[in-house]
């Protein structure tokens, strides 16, 4: 298994550009839009960060934390956003040491609870998060699962 090395932006904020390029790539999410939140991250006008594993100099997994991941329940903040594994790279962990990483660093800064949105079921309770409940998406009628982790 190969050595990754997981980082905040903070730590690589060279990273920023390619960061938003590589968010936007996944979640087709505007790279203005993840510029504008790391951009607030790294002038320090949010504790709200971006974190990435690095195989080398190539983002292979990545995760964010924003005040609120396109649901109606605004009183559920912040929430972990974004999460993705590049697939050649999956079932090693990294997603996990990402979600462990934004953790510990959020209770740092006295950020706690935090929340996140998924379609995916017993996948993050592997790492601590509890489900919540059900919310409805910001866009639509749609409703979907809410997790916390405490």
């Amino acid at each position: 298994m190969s050595e990754y090395t997981y980082v905040t932006l903070r730590q690589k904020p060279q990273f920023q550009k390619q960061a938003a390029a590589w968010f936007h790539d996944k979640w087709e999410v505007p790279q203005e839009a993840y510029l504008a939140c790391m951009e607030a991250y790294l002038s320090g006008k949010t504790e709200y960060g971006w974190y990435l594993c690095l195989d080398g100099e190539k983002i292979v997994g990545g995760l964010g934390v924003i005040e609120n991941d396109f649901h109606r329940r605004k009183d559920l903040a912040p929430n972990v956003c974004a999460v993705y594994t590049e697939k050649e790279y999956r079932c090693q962990g990294i997603a996990g040491q990402l979600l462990d990483l934004v953790v510990k660093d959020m209770k740092t800064k006295g950020v706690t609870p935090i929340y996140l949105i998924t379609d995916h079921t017993d996948f993050y309770e592997r790492y601590g998060w509890e489900f919540l409940c059900m919310v409805q998406e910001s866009d639509g009628p749609d409703m979907i699962r809410m997790y916390i982790h405490r």
